[in-house]
């Protein structure tokens, strides 16, 4: 690889530990060289106006400007794709929900015992994902920034009955702005079960589900095994499960299990989307959204086999278009929508789709 071609990368961490561990990793890594190095949001503002580095890792929890305003100005003033480094706090799931929403990549959780061990338990996900930001299309990329305040759910009841209609969908890279796009525009009585798979891992999705829940006038949940699968609601798979549905005793269930990951991921979406075309049949709804690799695109054409229809996200409003263009050239697409028309794309889909 020539020196033209190794990326340039900002290292943001009020730890002066993390700045040269992450340092290190990055340096060691032939793909990419460490630029520069802030100790805090202040600094990295300062450091990016004057160093330009093409990518940029991020503590959240800093003095002085924290990460998640350090965020906000960078996405305002000197957008680039950002890595988030998650800490092992309590909060720290629903800090970094907040920083992908507004604008981050990916995020690296740092391990508890850090000062002990270093970084090498992360090293693959942090290369995993500074490489996923290096292929990031800026294109229709403008940050989310809803208040994080609750929205009140209209009043009245939505059906609570067994869904007779699914719509399953797939993110990756890129997916919780996505999936912030969606599902928060969603009517309340949708008329069909919403199952999300993002790929995220365990702790994150309980945090990811509870956001949109906040922000949703449908309700959102983290799925738990044994769940039955309702209309009107949103099931976000937990982190660290391949989650499933089966028939059950007047409405599916659903099922979790830690087989091994599939496409380097659990949970992935091909499971999911396999096992509601043989449940539900014509009566699902697939979608595939922006996303690294390949995915959903098995399980959006066994959808699509088994009479249901397939959306994907258009290339010019995907963080990463993998994932999507990939399901097209598999040919279980019937419909390529652009984000900002998703959510209509699935009403105007549902309103035409059989029960079950």
């Amino acid at each position: 690889m020539s020196s033209s071609d190794v990326r340039t990368v900002l290292v943001v961490d009020d730890s002066a530990f993390m700045r040269q561990l992450v340092s290190e990793i990055v340096d060691g890594s032939g793909e990419f060289r460490v630029v520069g190095t802030a100790r805090n949001g202040r600094d990295a503002l300062a450091k990016i106006a004057s160093l330009d580095p093409a990518l940029v890792t991020l503590d959240l929890e800093m003095p002085e400007l924290n990460g998640i305003d350090a965020l906000r100005q960078i996405m305002r003033e000197h957008p680039r794709p950002v890595v988030v480094l998650s800490g092992a706090a309590e909060r720290a799931g629903d800090v970094t929900i907040r920083a992908l929403e507004l604008g981050a990549v990916e995020f690296v959780r740092k391990p508890a015992g850090v000062a002990q061990y270093g970084l090498e338990a992360v090293r693959e996900q942090l290369l995993r994902a500074l490489h996923a930001a290096a292929h990031v299309s800026w294109r229709g990329m403008a940050p989310i920034d809803r208040a994080a305040v609750p929205t009140p759910r209209p009043r009245g009841r939505a059906a609570r009955g067994a869904a007779m209609r699914v719509v399953a969908i797939a993110a990756s890279t890129g997916g919780p702005r996505a999936l912030n796009e969606i599902i928060p525009v969603l009517p309340r009585e949708l008329g069909a079960a919403v199952i999300v798979v993002q790929h995220m891992p365990a702790g994150f999705t309980r945090s990811l589900a509870e956001r949109l829940d906040a922000q949703s006038a449908i309700p959102v949940a983290e799925a738990s095994a044994g769940d039955c699968v309702r209309e009107n609601h949103v099931y976000v798979a937990p982190g660290g499960f391949h989650l499933r549905v089966q028939p059950g005793d007047g409405a599916a269930i659903m099922t979790l299990d830690t087989t091994p990951p599939i496409w380097g991921v659990r949970p992935a979406a091909d499971p999911l989307f396999r096992s509601v075309a043989g449940v539900f049949g014509s009566a699902v709804l697939g979608v595939v959204l922006t996303g690294m690799g390949h995915d959903g695109a098995d399980g959006l054409r066994a959808i699509h086999d088994a009479g249901g229809r397939g959306i994907a996200q258009d290339r010019e409003s995907a963080t990463i278009p993998g994932m999507p263009l990939a399901a097209v050239a598999k040919g279980g697409v019937d419909r390529v929508a652009p984000l900002a028309a998703m959510a209509e794309t699935i009403r105007e889909l549902l309103a035409g789709a059989p029960a079950m």
